[in-house]
């Protein structure tokens, strides 16, 4: 065998070695190797040995934090190299100005670390730089995403929170939680977070919580309104302001895993255990299952309807000549499964595109509010970017998003704007009111777009990446 090194290094090597089998109490094995060496006590005596004793092992940390920045470094390398193989010439002009077109980047802004246990879910005030977190720790906290500073900690579930959402009337903004102790519990922002009210009904797990938005036609979409699924196989639709359950949804034959309004508050979209996703419509008192989401091959764990600045990208992958009307808010869903996969389904139910890359249960969907993308978190601890443009090709990937498995992901809503009529005045017609505040949730400009994203993890944190 050829030595490789210098005849200096390898006697410092020899005398580590020798040292390190000393201190760990290996002195005949040290004894032996120093007769082979002919290092005899006159030259390997006892200060010497404490001068090499820890050589070895440092050395040997040294490495690894070398290999693990090199393991970062080409990670990295490699995301910036598909950064460069999908740029267009209008897309690096526009880089970082159009909102439109802005996804996350490594690094994130904040790590958000006081969690004691894995983060579950994530979600941001619709109006101030408020972002609540959900944990295993039975407990919510309460961030400035902004600042990246914890304003509160808010106790009150025994058991892990499993979900959050904000929500309720503009004036009367309320934070919603659920949680494995089968209850759902809402919290006043205006009043620090006090607990106003307890609502009780489910029999198992409550993995999920959404107010319906107001503004709709919406049998439900009254603004006080919220859904939830649970273990029980059941979506029970509350009234805030009383607490009660005024409906409860039965149709699904496994744990009811994720929920999620349209926009307009006139549909539902709910996925479980049960490998499917339905679409409610709650325009009626006695919302029934519409249509049916099969093809998945495992449990359906998150969902998301496709705004309408999408549906010109999904017509296109849909088949369709010309995009539906912006009017209509469930014309195209996203769901994600621990199959893997991510689908994309039309309103008829028909899958039209199936996204591959991740490689561990899909966590987490969303779009972006601009309509040209899909985002996706998985427990492969990545957050990857789809170009529906693109026939739904990953163009970004973000492979060690977290140190562990992403459990959530949410966008910041976009700033409020007000509508006003041709004259400058906000119409207070209540005629008009439904359609102009359907018209003001689906008119999202560039220039409202917040370019902020969270997410949670099992690694105990909440990540911001923002512009």
């Amino acid at each position: 065998m050829s030595r490789t090194l210098p005849a200096r290094q390898a006697e410092e090597l020899h005398k580590s070695i020798i040292a390190y089998l000393a201190a760990n109490n290996l002195a005949n094995t040290a004894t032996v190797l120093r007769e082979e060496l002919d290092l005899g006590e006159d030259v390997f005596d006892a200060t010497m040995t404490k001068k090499y004793e820890t050589l070895l092992e440092k050395k040997w940390t040294s490495i690894v934090r070398l290999q693990k920045k090199i393991m970062d470094l080409e990670t990295r390398n490699a995301e910036l190299q598909s950064e460069v193989d999908n740029a267009t010439p209008s897309s690096l002009s526009q880089k970082n100005k159009d909102p439109a077109s802005w996804l996350p980047k490594a690094p994130s802004r904040h790590t958000l670390e006081s969690h004691r246990a894995s983060v579950t879910c994530v979600a941001f005030h619709p109006r101030f730089t408020s972002l609540a977190s959900g944990s295993e720790d039975c407990t919510i906290k309460v961030w400035d995403w902004e600042l990246g500073d914890l304003e509160q900690t808010i106790k009150g579930h025994t058991r892990p929170v499993l979900d959050l959402d904000y929500g309720g009337p503009k004036t009367g903004i309320l934070l919603a939680s659920c949680s494995s102790d089968t209850t759902i519990k809402l919290w006043d922002p205006a009043d620090g977070y006090k607990n106003i009210r307890t609502l009780s009904g489910h029999e198992h797990s409550v993995s999920a919580v959404r107010f319906i938005p107001s503004g709709g036609t919406g049998f439900f979409s009254s603004g006080n309104m919220l859904v939830s699924g649970c273990g029980d196989k059941t979506l029970k639709i509350w009234d805030a302001n009383t607490g009660y359950c005024v409906k409860t949804l039965n149709g699904h034959a496994g744990w009811v895993r994720d929920v999620c309004p349209s926009l307009d508050g006139n549909y539902l979209l709910s996925t479980g255990g049960d490998h499917t996703g339905r679409l409610w419509e709650l325009t009626v008192a006695n919302p029934e299952t519409k249509v049916t989401l099969i093809g998945h091959e495992h449990v359906v764990g998150c969902c998301a309807f496709a705004p309408p600045a999408a549906y010109e990208h999904l017509a296109a992958l849909a088949g369709l000549k010309k995009p539906p009307p912006a009017t209509s808010t469930s014309e195209f869903m996203a769901t994600g499964s621990r199959d893997k996969t991510i689908k994309l389904w039309d309103a008829r139910g028909n899958c039209i595109k199936t996204l591959i890359g991740h490689d561990n249960w899909v966590s987490g969907v969303m779009f972006h509010p601009g309509g040209k993308y899909l985002l996706s978190v998985a427990d492969d601890k990545s957050l990857r970017c789809w170009d529906l443009s693109q026939d739904g090709k990953c163009v970004r990937t973000l492979s060690s998003a977290h140190e562990h498995f992403i459990t959530s992901l949410r966008w910041a809503p976009a700033k409020p704007k007000d509508t006003p009529t041709g004259n400058g005045t906000a119409n207070n017609d209540s005629e008009n009111t439904p359609r102009r505040a359907a018209a003001a949730a689906l008119d999202i400009s560039d220039a409202q777009i917040r370019c902020v994203i969270a997410t949670g993890s099992v690694d105990m944190t909440v990540k911001i990446w923002a512009n």
